[in-house]
């Protein structure tokens, strides 16, 4: 675990400039999906929750802009936002479950795309929003930290994730995030003892389209511009594929699954110049991982503890003929 943070804090000094923006990408990532693991613990798997990415930063966008907000402000009121339009989808969203929540959520993620779309003033039309302020510098006394340096920007992003990947996994620790997990696997149990099931999926809802919308910020005053196209369904499709093959039964699935999937497809794709077959390669590594690791990724990480644990007690116990023999 050292060695892998002392990686992480050092990498970006050792890498090429494009390498240290898809590593700032790739942390904005890690939250998305798992914020999105949030919220199928419930049960429930949306199809509009890049839409809430989508959400966050237009929302931190408009208001660094359009009204002068502080970009630190702007990026709090984006996930806010985003939190609020999760709330109001919340509502028809929550009498449908299952595959008619899944298209019920795709479609509500459409119609807000359209809006975006639609609408020039303020959202900027099928070009979307430009010139969006970046992070502010820091200046106290000799210290000057400029975030338009990808280094600067990638820790100001880590930190940012590394405290809501924390507040996450505490929720899924908590009562709530317990209360989550008896909602998956038995609702009408649940709501005979009490649960208002409704309430906890949009509290589920909400929450992972918070952080999902702070993802969002992170990465519309990242890039500078944000539009429609980069929230559509074809994008959202690869957050699904990231979570499944990393798995979704422990915390750390979806982020093993991003993780390992954009070092195969930036490094290895793009190394070899064959980056156009992305989709065709993805689609092939979605039916291997179901058809021979059907719990995902994190399903190797259980099997390598387990063995290490099998060893190491084994090394630890007496044999018996010894027990045998201090008795005589």
């Amino acid at each position: 675990m050292a060695v892998l943070a002392a990686i992480i804090i050092v990498a970006p000094y050792f890498v090429t400039f494009s390498q240290r923006e898809l590593m700032v990408l790739l942390a904005i990532n890690v939250l998305v999906v798992a914020s999105y693991r949030l919220q199928t613990l419930t049960g429930e798997w949306s199809l509009a929750h890049l839409v809430m990415m989508g959400a966050g930063a237009y929302g931190s966008a408009l208001y660094a802009k359009s009204f002068g907000a502080p970009v630190p402000v702007a990026m709090i009121g984006g996930a806010i936002t985003a939190g609020v339009v999760a709330a109001v989808l919340s509502f028809p969203l929550f009498r449908m479950k299952g595959f008619y929540f899944l298209i019920g959520s795709f479609a509500a993620g459409e119609i807000l795309r359209l809006i975006w779309k639609r609408f020039t003033d303020p959202f900027g039309g099928p070009k979307g929003i430009q010139r969006i302020p970046g992070f502010p510098d820091i200046n106290i006394g000799p210290l000057h930290i400029d975030f338009f340096n990808p280094i600067n920007y990638y820790y100001l992003v880590l930190l940012v994730v590394l405290v809501s990947l924390w507040i996450l996994y505490r929720i899924e620790r908590s009562r709530i995030g317990l209360t989550f997990h008896a909602i998956h696997w038995q609702d009408k149990l649940s709501e005979s003892v009490g649960v208002d099931a409704f309430r906890y999926r949009m509290l589920a809802f909400v929450i992972a389209s918070f952080f999902a919308g702070l993802a969002g910020a992170l990465y519309a005053h990242n890039l500078s511009t944000v539009n429609p196209n980069q929230f559509d369904v074809n994008a959202m499709v690869y957050v699904l594929i990231w979570t499944i093959v990393g798995g979704t039964s422990r915390w750390y699935g979806p982020i093993l699954g991003v993780v390992t999937l954009t070092i195969i497809d930036e490094v290895i794709l793009r190394g070899i110049g064959a980056d156009q077959i992305r989709p065709a390669l993805y689609g092939l590594i979605l039916i291997l991982a179901i058809l021979f690791l059907p719990d995902g990724l994190e399903s190797l990480v259980i099997k390598a503890k387990d063995a290490l644990r099998g060893r190491s007690s084994s090394k630890t116990s007496v044999p018996a003929e010894a027990l045998d023999g201090s008795r005589d």
